[in-house]
């Protein structure tokens, strides 16, 4: 990547008084569009908090996003931190690497967006010290792993009047931009949904160990927060840090939940344990019921997320109406839309470039025939004489979409943040939104532990 020039401050965002009553009587995702339109900035200065895994996700996402300038890295563990600045320096990054998070701050001045990538327990802390020293923030999701974290930086991203997008990456992805805003709610495809299923399978797998002589000196985890190299390096299945696998893997799909439907649930119901993992405190699978109220009626919900098996089909989310059902996935591969026998014909829609024709129906649920119109029709063969309700045997003709994603599956998320930077683009997952998803998803290990169906208030998604 070749050298970009350095941005004027004189040319970057304002947000202060030229904004006027505008910016103090507008909603506040309109207020944080605004107040992030930057006209004419060609660089956006850029420092990442957390050089783990997913800091190196978004870190190498942004390097594809032309303007985008890192100016320093944080990162308590040095085998992440060098790690980081080195594949930075490559592409004539020179981010300047700190330890400690606020010392970076304080530090690096020219600095106009956060990249937050660290557990969960440190997402309300950074974030807020970040936006009240005027900075514009990404943190990843889980949004915070208290209610009270998430809440807290609502407050201070409409305080700062600073942007706070959250890492919900598929509330970007074209296709499920496409699958929500043109099939489900502009076409109805699905007709009146009912139902919804999603789950994420993964196989057993070991905890995470470090290499030889790059353990942290105990003190220092102490000094952050962290009780031993153990929980650090592991640190999803520790209460203290984040809400498990629901929290960790589940989010991402309840989050399309609420998305999708417009809506929050009214009820949940869960199960789970700690069932095969005995070191961790965490649960290792749960199973969940949401309920929610739409105009349309009572909708559904099922997710189950599994760290014992990979069967099942991997991670997707199905929605079922009653004229057609939706599976959705970051992988492609798992993506159908199924037309019941019922549905009006979809071949004007194909003309339109909002599906594409069925294929042979690989993915469709097996059958014995797909059958003209209902009814209950005798069987031949061994079976002569028997009868069947064809309602329960008719093929689905599966459909595709034809919107595909060719870049990495977070960078349109962070292209959707800079550009509500430079140009007041909306973001794609505001903060008060991640709000009541994080609220959505936090319920649900409240539930498995009360045995018993927990009751959501309107009021309990608003911020």
């Amino acid at each position: 990547m070749s050298e970009i020039p350095a941005l004027s401050r004189r040319d970057f965002l304002s947000t202060g008084a030229k904004l006027g009553a505008v910016v103090a009587t507008a909603p506040y995702v309109s207020r944080a569009a605004e107040a992030g339109a930057a006209k004419g900035a060609d660089t956006i200065n850029v420092a990442l908090i957390g050089c783990g895994e997913e800091g190196r996700i978004l870190s190498n996402a942004s390097l594809n996003i032309p303007g985008i300038r890192f100016q320093a890295v944080c990162d308590i563990w040095p085998y992440n931190l060098t790690r980081t600045e080195r594949l930075l320096k490559k592409f004539n990054h020179a981010a300047r690497p700190f330890e400690d998070y606020k010392e970076m701050l304080d530090t690096v001045k020219d600095v106009d967006a956060v990249l937050i990538a660290t557990p969960d327990f440190m997402h309300a802390e950074q974030t807020n010290h970040a936006l009240k020293l005027g900075k514009h923030v990404y943190c990843e999701k889980l949004m915070s792993n208290t209610v009270e974290g998430a809440r807290s930086m609502v407050r201070a991203a409409r305080d700062a009047k600073k942007l706070l997008q959250v890492g919900h990456q598929r509330r970007s992805n074209p296709r499920y931009q496409h699958a929500r805003d043109k099939l489900i709610r502009g076409q109805r495809l699905l007709g009146r949904i009912t139902n919804i299923t999603g789950q994420w399978n993964r196989a057993v797998s070991e905890d995470y160990g470090y290499p030889n002589g790059s353990a942290i000196p105990e003190a220092k985890l102490n000094k952050y927060g962290y009780a031993n190299m153990h929980e650090f390096r592991n640190w999803r299945w520790f209460r203290k840090y984040a809400g498990g696998p629901v929290s960790d893997l589940g989010a991402h799909q309840i989050d399309i939940y609420n998305w999708m439907l417009g809506a929050n649930p009214r009820l949940c119901i869960a199960s789970g344990g700690v069932d095969y993992y005995k070191s961790h405190e965490w649960y290792d699978n749960a199973f969940i019921i949401f309920e929610y109220e739409t105009k349309d009626g009572v909708i559904r919900a099922q997710y189950q997320v599994l760290t014992t098996t990979s069967a099942g089909g991997g991670y997707h989310e199905y929605f079922m109406g009653d004229e057609g059902a939706l599976k959705m996935s970051e992988n492609p591969k798992y993506t159908k839309i199924y037309r019941e026998a019922r549905a009006p014909e979809w071949d004007a829609l194909v003309e339109k470039g909002l599906i594409s024709k069925p294929d042979s129906g690989e993915g469709a649920p097996a059958a014995v025939k797909a059958w003209e119109k209902p009814g209950v029709k005798k069987l031949g063969g061994p079976s002569r004489g028997a009868t069947v309700d064809v309602r329960e045997t008719a093929a689905l003709s599966a459909w595709d979409i034809p919107v595909t994603l060719d870049k990495a599956i977070h960078q349109p998320h962070l292209e959707n943040f800079f550009d509500a930077i430079r140009k007041g683009t909306p973001l794609s997952c505001p903060a008060d939104e991640a709000f009541a998803s994080a609220v959505t998803v936090l319920k649900v290990n409240e539930a498995i532990a009360a045995r018993q169906a927990l009751a959501f208030k309107p009021e309990d998604f608003i911020a």
